[in-house]
């Protein structure tokens, strides 16, 4: 069909709003705990709710992509993460936020399904590797740009000077002054409104699945969970979101707890700057694999992750507040070189593949909450060395992965002067 490119500029502003409504729950957990006065094994269940819906999500949202379309699906997962967002912020408490973030994240699960056949029919095949990096970006700028947004909202509404501002005095009128950052769920609602008006509006091209793309029959995903290669994989997009979200997700409070900084400024633009970092390690990498092995660069970057991410939770203040973001950078290539390193490693049902490898997104949900639990029982530093394990399981898919195809490399050749 004739590539529309204001069908891809929508899918990427829905990259974009995935993004910035996923990649919140970092910077404003310190608040939800002082605000509903929780342990932190019940914040971890916070993250928790809204991963684990990809785990419930992710193979269904395949099929039902299959049976309704891509439209129908996009709405729909729209209008769940409309209801989560006004659920919230009408009636802020901790059950409450539980259940909705369940919501929004069924949501979310169902737009990252349904929007990639469709970015790849609308900007054109040839195009589909520029464009897919391009939403990367697009995704990571939306991640760096939550925390500041968040930031602002929280510290103007104090300041009474802004009650003449027409956003912060509606604002103002249904925020509570003690839980202020619940403003970003109104912030949401209205997003997510706009975006069902948006879709409801635009025409979207029908999307014919290649035969890999397909989600297939349960039998298909059961004979797939037999193959040994296929839970290893699995166990690697686990221990990779886990590590993200793990990271992410506790930084701020780190930072609280440990070096007395304060989570709506200085925490918040770390949690920024870890996400800004990922998405710019994603340029680096694209350079890396044009001339080295995927395996290799894995290597480089999970063992970089370590160090990194040591410094960022044994060095001084000053030491996280650089490391935590380099440990980002070093996280950027990851989540691709596992993602390709699976699907080159068996011969079919790729997109029932793809669906599996989705739903070990759950590693998001569990891995804060492990983190949490363990700070309980002992310390917030010693829940976070659990990264270290998942950090090492991701080094040592470079050393024992052997795809059926490698990614091509750029051969440098050196040049022979001949001397007469």
């Amino acid at each position: 069909m004739k590539r529309s490119y204001t069908i891809v500029l929508l899918i990427f502003l829905i990259f974009f709003v995935i993004s910035f409504i996923t990649n919140i729950l970092g910077p404003i957990i310190p608040d939800i705990i002082k605000s509903f006065n929780l342990s932190l094994t019940l914040a971890g269940f916070l993250p928790f709710a809204f991963f684990i819906a990809y785990g419930f999500m992710s193979i269904p949202s395949g099929m039902l992509v299959e049976k309704y379309r891509e439209k129908r699906i996009i709405l729909w997962a729209f209008l769940l993460a409309f209801l989560g967002s006004i659920l919230f912020a009408t009636f802020p408490n901790y059950k409450v936020a539980i259940f909705s973030l369940f919501i929004i994240g069924t949501g979310m699960a169902m737009l990252q399904v349904a929007i990639n056949p469709l970015l790849r029919v609308s900007g054109g095949e040839e195009h589909f590797a520029l464009n897919s990096v391009i939403a990367q970006l697009v995704f990571g700028g939306a991640s760096f740009l939550s925390p500041h947004v968040y930031s602002y909202l929280v510290v103007n509404l104090r300041t009474s000077s802004n009650q003449n501002n027409l956003l912060f005095s509606l604002l103002s009128q249904v925020v509570p002054d003690e839980i202020s950052w619940v403003s970003l769920y109104w912030l949401f609602t209205i997003i997510t409104l706009i975006m069902l008006v948006f879709i409801l509006i635009v025409k979207l091209p029908k999307v014919s699945l290649k035969a890999d793309e397909k989600t297939g029959v349960w039998n298909i995903h059961r004979d797939l969970f037999k193959n040994k290669i296929v839970i290893l994989y699995f166990i690697g997009i686990f221990a990779y979101v886990g590590s993200e979200q793990g990271v992410a997700n506790w930084i701020s409070k780190f930072l609280l707890d440990y070096h007395g900084f304060e989570p709506q400024t200085t925490g918040a633009n770390t949690v920024s700057y870890f996400w800004g970092l990922l998405t710019l390690g994603c340029l680096l990498g694209l350079i890396l694999l044009k001339f080295m092995d995927s395996r290799k660069v894995l290597i480089i970057f999970a063992g970089s992750a370590i160090v990194s991410f040591c410094f960022a939770i044994f060095g001084t203040a000053k030491m996280a507040l650089f490391a935590f973001p380099l440990t980002g950078f070093c996280f950027s290539v990851m989540w691709s070189i596992i993602f390709s390193l699976a699907l080159n490693s068996v011969k079919e049902h790729h997109g029932s593949f793809s669906g599996i490898l989705c739903t070990a997104i759950i590693g998001g949900a569990l891995i804060p909450l492990v983190i949490g639990w363990v700070g309980d029982l002992l310390s917030l530093r010693l829940g976070m060395m659990i990264i270290f394990l998942t950090l090492g399981y991701i080094l040592s898919i470079g050393f024992w992965s052997k795809p059926l195809i490698s990614n091509k490399v750029i051969k440098l050749k050196k040049r022979k002067t001949v001397l007469n």
